[in-house]
């Protein structure tokens, strides 16, 4: 059964990096958010958790890679979502103002399609829903996957 947690841990911390990710280019392609910095920033994460817990999960289920692979992919999938949760809550905290964001966080910002590039500030948030931007709703997801990833590794048979 740990065998199967473990697979499973890395399964669904890369899955839901992909979902994620895939929300986050939604937003900036087809709703035409340009991502700030650390936007772009949370994303390196979601894609190592991505290779990781995806592509290594799946190899390891192939038995392309070695089964005691699981547990380490699957720890390092959790990591990336985990750290992409972090940067989402200073992000966040950053948009309300509760403590400064780097100096340098307004630059450019670009939507394929657009003729236009336009300043993205990492203060402002450009969408929210009941409040929380989509930096908000990235911490929250990311670090409540990750715990949930995290306790199935935990989980032994017996």
């Amino acid at each position: 059964m740990t065998l199967e947690n473990d697979i499973g841990a890395a399964l669904l911390a890369g899955g839901v990096s992909a979902a994620l990710l895939l929300g986050a280019l939604a937003f900036q392609y087809l709703g035409g958010l340009a991502p700030c910095e650390m936007c772009i920033w949370q994303r390196w994460p979601h894609g190592a958790a991505i290779l990781l817990g995806l592509g290594g999960g799946l190899l390891v289920s192939s038995g392309k890679l070695p089964r005691t692979s699981a547990r380490t992919l699957a720890l390092l999938a959790i990591a990336g979502l985990a750290i992409s949760g972090a940067i989402g809550v200073f992000h966040a905290g950053v948009e309300w103002k509760f403590w400064p964001g780097p100096p340098a966080c307004t630059g450019f910002g670009y939507v394929p399609g657009s003729t236009d590039f336009r300043i993205v500030r990492c203060d402002e948030a450009q969408w929210r829903l009941l409040g929380i931007s989509l930096a908000g709703y990235n911490a929250i997801f990311s670090l409540g996957i990750a715990a949930f990833a995290w306790s199935l590794l935990r989980r032994t048979k017996g």
